[in-house]
């Protein structure tokens, strides 16, 4: 039996790497799957008679599987053969991002200007998840991932920049490196048990409602915090990067979006409470990662309420966070003549908090809500995500049931960024952040609007028109507004 289970797990892989292959060159893939369920008779006891999903879905999904909630949630059948236990996951993603945008007004540039002219950059990234169950409650997890390509004048010039994946790139040319490399550990404290799906990152197979999980190693932070079925995915949902996540999150990542630590989530049949705490890069937006752990890292504590309203299920998650870091200080940079306006000659080890709202509420079979709001207290500099200090965003995604396309999505969403008063200061003196900075401010809010339509094309193949508008960018009244669209193309196997 083990000989079979190594075998199928050798031609999936074959499979799945044919598959981004074709991929890349507009093939339609397919990949077929034989049952392990007999080689796992001693890895996994067996299912009590309670297999249906826990009506609130699953409440620890990372960020690559957060959009199959919703999915899933209306009809989606794709993985109805799927044997109930098994010993590996295989999958894989490739997502192609073209934005553009045109002429806007702009009487002035500075050093992290958006540029006012005509841009059409292209990001690329394609990631293979591999997983494995070591025993009953405990998997390994490995992503191997390829990034490349630009983003609107070198991913500067808007605090909520329009293309979700481009955090993902460090190098115009396309780079591969280890994404996610990480063990889980599962403590079931008894109860009901909850079936399991096959999925990104998620072995197949059983587990109880009411449970204790501990993941230790690379990962994304995102990945288990600030969730939102309807909003946390610039892969299949909203692209812009205060709306995929909570802007004022300043959350510990390296240039990538992903770091070193561990998470801890308690579940519950209807809460949940999780803790992380996270490396911090050496420098601002940098790709090395400070060695000083007891220094430099994050730390967050998030609660989530699971309820029904109307007789519809919804979430809300309250976080509270605090980053330690070597990050410079506006007052100090703009107030001492001897820094000249460096934030970067202030740097030592500084302390960072805030507080996050998320909330998502299914309204019909076919459409749900989400509301983010957050706050940091924006006295120290930016590190790691982007340069906001105050958001607000909510939104509106649909389903395309209702026109006869149901993998079809609709979204719709308002966001509005702001900065502290230390911050704006700053900006407004001349400073410069490691993502904005126009030489001078006349300071507004930075709003932004964005709409979207996905269309599925294959089973696994989808294509998604975007359009944002941005007013203010990058918090300045004296530039734009911009209009900016996108195509994106997305493959998941």
């Amino acid at each position: 039996m083990r000989l079979n289970a190594c075998l199928t797990v050798a031609l999936r892989l074959g499979r799945v790497l044919v598959a981004v292959l074709a991929c890349c060159v507009g093939m339609r893939a397919t990949a077929r799957e034989n049952d392990t369920a007999s080689a796992l008779a001693t890895y996994v006891p067996a299912p009590s008679e309670r297999e249906e999903l826990d009506e609130f879905g699953n409440p620890s999904a990372p960020d690559a599987q957060v959009a199959d909630q919703v999915d899933n949630a209306n009809g989606d059948d794709n993985k109805s053969d799927e044997p109930d236990c098994k010993l590996f996951t295989i999958h894989a993603q490739s997502t192609i991002i073209t934005n553009l945008h045109g002429p806007f007004r702009s009487p002035y540039v500075g050093q992290n200007s958006l540029l006012p002219i005509y841009e059409d950059p292209t990001s690329q990234t394609s990631t293979l998840f591999l997983g494995t169950r070591l025993w009953d409650t405990a998997e390994l997890y490995f992503n191997p991932e390829v990034a490349g390509g630009r983003g609107f004048s070198s991913v500067t010039g808007l605090a909520g920049f329009t293309n979700g994946e481009i955090t993902r790139v460090g190098k115009p040319q396309p780079t591969p490196y280890i994404a996610r490399l990480f063990f889980a550990k599962t403590y079931n404290l008894g109860g009901e048990e909850e079936k399991v799906a096959d999925d990104f990152n998620q072995v197949a197979g059983y587990r109880d409602v009411n449970r204790l999980t501990v993941r230790v190693g690379k990962m994304a932070f995102t990945d288990y915090f600030d969730n939102n079925a309807y909003s946390h995915d610039p892969r299949t949902q909203f692209m812009n990067w205060s709306m995929m996540y909570n802007g004022a999150w300043d959350f510990p990542a390296n240039v990538r979006g992903y770091t070193y630590g561990g998470v801890i989530d308690f579940n519950h049949e209807t809460w949940a409470l999780r803790y992380g705490l996270f490396a911090e890069p050496t420098v601002a937006n940098g790709a090395d990662l400070d060695p000083r752990f007891g220094k430099a890292h994050g730390q967050s504590l998030e609660l989530e309420n699971r309820y029904k309203l109307w007789g519809r299920p919804g979430a809300l998650r309250s976080m509270v966070y605090v980053n330690n870091a070597h990050m410079g200080n506006y007052k100090e940079a703009t107030d001492d003549p001897i820094f000249g306006l460096d934030i970067a000659k202030t740097r030592r080890y500084s302390t960072k908090t805030g507080l996050a709202i998320n909330i998502q509420q299914e309204l019909t079979d076919n459409a749900g809500f989400f509301l983010r709001w957050g706050w940091n207290d924006g006295q120290n500099e930016t590190w790691a995500f982007t340069e906001i200090d105050r958001t607000i965003s909510l939104g509106l995604l649909v389903q395309g049931a209702k026109w006869g396309r149901q993998q079809d999505q609709v979204g719709l969403g308002l966001v509005v960024n702001g900065i502290s008063a230390a911050h704006r200061n700053y900006l407004a003196a001349g400073g410069y952040g490691f993502i904005i900075g126009d030489g001078r401010l006349n300071y507004g809010f930075e709003n932004i609007y964005e709409t979207y339509y996905r269309w599925q094309i294959t089973k696994n193949i989808f294509c998604t028109g975007n359009l944002q508008f941005i007013d203010n960018p990058a918090y300045n009244r004296d530039r734009g507004p911009v209009v900016a669209e996108a195509i994106r193309v997305h493959a998941e196997f």
